[in-house]
């Protein structure tokens, strides 16, 4: 059965978005401040020797490039003023997000409504101008170790410094705007931008590789489908849930008696979403970019070895990295997404039940007894998404970067988005039917006149 609002949601036209002013206002103002982030991308930081960045990045581009050049829209590899990108901010959202599951006082803190949550948001930030300062103090030395400055010294990595922080800063703060003034969230989108962009400079040079002979016509067809194919069942995934059974008893309230009805819990088959994905393999690619980076022109013994054996599309890097995202997506949902006590104790206060299970604690188990099961196949495609393109990338040597976390990521910003702009166009929507409603009621007691008297 399908509900009043599910029809009107059917039934909405994007002939609508024309009529909507408060729709199209919030998503021109989401376009212009993402294209003041890409201009900020292209303006480079004082003090670098371009010629010999361009010579540095080709030669390690094996180490910045897949996660952290994604992320950063291009800006890393041009050192452009948005270098660190919004990677800073994630992590320390990360950290805090984990830190209030497993802290009793940070928990407490997030209980307490919108002062905890300004207090929690609060340290996030403070740990992202931590976490910002710590990547460009080593960014900036290893500037300046390898000739890529023009006037090395204190003041080239006093600049530098400030320049990456403030940007990373201003960063946050455009997404923040965009999430209270556009459509979307603002960060998710930011990166979503930064990967797009990069998206036709790599196809160029993947089908230049194709007419130059290095790479066959069968598999530039093969990764083509693939990627059509992946997307496809990334969508559905993200789509698929698992519905529990929801059933209300009859009530009373005052001298009406209102019968029972049934609804029910969706629970998606990824309720993490792509953070698994986005922690891991920062965590993965943390060793090839510090060796990267490193000041020296040989490596330790101890860096040697981890390149080795975790080096990308190493047996040990992909079953490490199968085994962190199946623990985050775990981790992650039940601390922080998806909490069976509060959902038990959510139903219990609004006098639902599961049919069979008692309220309270045995919903809990029972909640958690079903999340467990799902969560075995969304684990598993989380790690089939992520660990499949990193195997063909090794074996048919794909020159550009095609992971299964930026599909994950572009497809969910993607679908989150196209459904707050629908949520905005049925908000619209049942404003104008509610002002033609009041508008009849109008016209109806006018007409409705008494007798007149003389």
């Amino acid at each position: 059965m399908v509900s009043a609002a599910e029809q009107m949601a059917a039934n909405t036209s994007w002939a609508a978005l024309g009529k909507a002013t408060d729709l199209r206002n919030r998503i021109l103002f989401t376009l212009g401040l993402l294209i003041v982030y890409r201009l900020g991308t292209f303006i480079p930081v004082p003090g670098i020797d371009a010629i010999a960045l361009r010579q540095f990045m080709e030669q390690a581009g094996q180490g910045i490039g897949g996660m952290v050049s994604m992320f950063t829209g291009g800006a890393l590899g041009r050192m452009g003023i948005f270098a660190l990108g919004i990677m800073p901010y994630i992590s320390a959202s990360i950290i805090v997000q984990l830190l209030t599951a497993m802290v009793p006082s940070l928990e407490q803190l997030k209980k307490e409504g919108e002062q905890g949550r300004k207090k929690i948001n609060q340290y996030t930030r403070y740990g992202t101008v931590l976490l910002a300062t710590v990547q460009a103090y080593g960014l900036a030395v290893s500037l300046q170790s390898g000739d890529l400055a023009t006037a090395p010294g204190f003041y080239f990595l006093a600049s530098t410094i400030i320049t990456l922080v403030g940007g990373t800063m201003f960063l946050m703060w455009l997404g923040e705007q965009i999430t209270a003034r556009g459509v979307g969230n603002g960060i998710s989108l930011i990166i979503f931008v930064g990967i797009i962009a990069e998206i036709p400079a790599a196809l160029a040079q993947f089908f230049s590789s194709g007419r130059s002979g290095a790479i066959s016509p069968a598999v530039i067809i093969g990764v083509i489908v693939l990627v059509i194919a992946m997307i496809t069942f990334v969508v559905f995934m993200e789509r698929a849930l698992r519905k529990i059974h929801i059933q209300y008893p009859r009530r009373q309230v005052g001298m009406k008696v209102y019968d029972g009805g049934s609804s029910h819990l969706p629970v998606k088959v990824n309720p993490a979403g792509v953070i698994p994905a986005i922690f891991a393999s920062s965590l993965l690619l943390l060793p090839t970019t510090i060796s990267t980076f490193s000041t020296g022109t040989a490596t330790g013994p101890v860096m040697s070895t981890l390149m080795a054996y975790f080096g990308p599309g190493q047996p040990l890097y992909l079953l490490f990295f199968i085994g962190m995202i199946v623990f985050f997506t775990y981790f992650y949902t039940f601390n922080v997404s998806f909490k069976p006590d509060d959902v038990a104790d959510n139903l219990k206060k609004q006098n639902g039940f599961i049919p069979g299970i008692r309220p309270g604690k045995r919903t809990a188990e029972y909640i958690e007894f079903v999340v467990n099961r799902v969560l075995v196949l969304g684990s598993a495609y989380l790690a089939a998404v992520c660990v499949f393109p990193e195997i063909l990338r090794n074996q048919f040597a794909v020159p550009f970067y095609f992971g299964g976390t930026s599909v994950l990521i572009v497809v969910s910003v993607t679908m989150d988005t196209i459904q707050q702009v629908q949520s905005h166009l049925l908000a619209h929507q049942y404003e104008g039917l509610i002002e033609k409603s009041q508008l009849r009621g109008k016209s109806k007691k006018r007409t409705k006149r008494g007798p007149v008297r003389r």
